[in-house]
């Protein structure tokens, strides 16, 4: 069975940091490029970051840039988010996701988490 499954995420102040981790069975994760979106409450699910297979590419939302760090660890099947000086904008639910393409649309992605929740509040 094919699936990925994020933890991590909590609450934290404003400035504060998480590492969230995103768990891959049922396939190999590195065969994927694997992106991290995020959804608010009544907004559109927004893609925040996206690797390539083998991590030799990663790009940023504008948003997050400078600020978020993507990774890999092929041994543990497992991708992580980095996240630093949070701020209440970043509140949201995480999802970790997978495709066998390539881009930030969400209809791309394949393989998706059940989402961990970030919350950024003094």
């Amino acid at each position: 069975q094919v699936q990925l499954v994020e933890s991590g995420g909590g609450s934290v102040q404003p400035g504060g940091s998480l590492r969230l981790s995103c768990i891959g069975s049922g396939f190999t994760m590195n065969d994927y490029a694997v992106g991290w979106f995020r959804q608010a409450p009544g907004k559109e699910r927004e893609w925040v970051t996206l690797m390539s297979n083998g991590a030799g590419s990663k790009y940023y939302a504008d948003s997050v840039k400078g600020r978020f760090f993507v990774s890999r660890d092929n041994a543990k099947n497992t991708v992580y988010l980095q996240m630093n000086s949070l701020k209440p904008e970043d509140t949201a639910v995480y999802y970790c996701t997978g495709t066998t393409g390539w881009g930030r649309s969400v209809s791309l992605y394949q393989v998706w988490g059940q989402g961990t929740q970030v919350t950024v509040s003094s």
